[in-house]
């Protein structure tokens, strides 16, 4: 089996190791592909691997011993799944490898932005504390998370990891859901939509993105909210719409938000979230502990070993 990686650096930039996914074919991994390299790397392929190298119809029907792609991430939206499914081409997808990370980085933000820890790290270390004439000092409102209420939109395997931890941080939990009431655990409430953004103190975002959810957070949805509040995106960039968010933090209608993606990524240099008032983001980095790219790797070469064995499993093209 001749099996080419197209994008394996951002899963393995080096710290984890290719060797099993050597012992099922020939493999050959690239750290990038371009649009312009793909056909050539990926002719005479069995299997394809990709990250966010994007396949179509096009470069499926050049591609005619093409028979299985390993999709390295849970979004299967780089591959026409349409044009596998007529090919027979098998899609496999690897859901749930960074639920906990990704959770973890949701609080990250929230805990960066009510007590700003990195910001009184680096004053202390140009010497502020050590001239200071108290014992302490503060030049940011501390917020503490227990007794404030946090809405979560979408209760899938992220989004119910987050909402247990804030319960552990003693958080009133409220979200917007399609589970029925009797099944969610206790102390997570389901809440409307609209009324979610208007009461929440925290509002983060773990839905899937799709046509009803393109812009899910745009100028009359943050109207809503209460000037105080924080909203946290490790889910989809392109949930938010960027420009009414950044005019509402600039006019302190939103105390501060917390963002991992964004609608374009690398973004563009005008974006206007990279400046805006209390904005802060991280270059979509929830997924890449150490150890959730060891579950995925593990799990991508599973998915290959199961589709050889005739067995495939995690197969979005059936």
């Amino acid at each position: 089996m001749k099996i080419i990686v197209l994008d394996g650096l951002a899963a393995n930039p080096g710290d984890l190791s290719w060797e099993a996914l050597h012992k099922l074919g020939e493999c050959t991994v690239h750290d990038r592909t371009t649009p312009e390299e793909l056909i050539q790397r990926a002719t005479g392929a069995d299997a394809l691997l990709t990250n966010k190298t994007v396949l179509t119809e096009a470069h499926m029907e050049q591609l005619p011993t093409l028979k299985y792609i390993g999709v390295l991430a849970t979004g299967y939206n780089v591959v026409d799944i349409a044009a596998a499914r007529r090919r027979g081409i098998v899609v496999t997808n690897i859901p749930a490898y960074s639920t906990a990370s990704v959770a973890q980085m949701v609080f990250a933000h929230l805990l960066h932005i009510t007590q700003r820890v990195g910001h009184y790290a680096r004053e202390n270390a140009r010497g502020r504390w050590t001239a200071c004439s108290d014992f302490c000092y503060w030049d940011t409102p501390l917020i503490e998370l227990a007794g404030k209420r946090m809405g979560i939109v979408g209760l899938g395997n992220t989004g119910m990891a987050t909402a247990r931890i804030a319960l552990a941080f003693g958080m009133e939990v409220v979200a917007y859901t399609s589970k029925p009431a009797s099944g969610l655990p206790a102390g997570i409430t389901p809440c409307p939509m609209d009324e979610l953004f208007r009461t929440a103190d925290v509002v983060s975002l773990h839905c899937p993105l799709t046509d009803d959810t393109l812009g899910l957070v745009n100028a009359a949805r943050l109207a809503l909210m209460k000037p105080s509040a924080i909203l946290i995106n490790t889910g989809r960039g392109p949930l938010v719409n960027e420009a009414d968010l950044a005019e509402a933090l600039n006019q302190k209608r939103l105390w501060a938000a917390g963002l991992d993606v964004l609608s374009q990524e690398p973004p563009r240099a005008d974006n206007p979230l990279l400046t805006a008032r209390n904005c802060f983001t991280t270059p979509h980095i929830a997924w890449a502990t150490v150890e959730a790219r060891t579950r995925l790797m593990q799990v991508a070469v599973e998915n290959l070993r199961q589709y050889v064995a005739g067995t495939p499993v995690n197969n979005v093209a059936q």
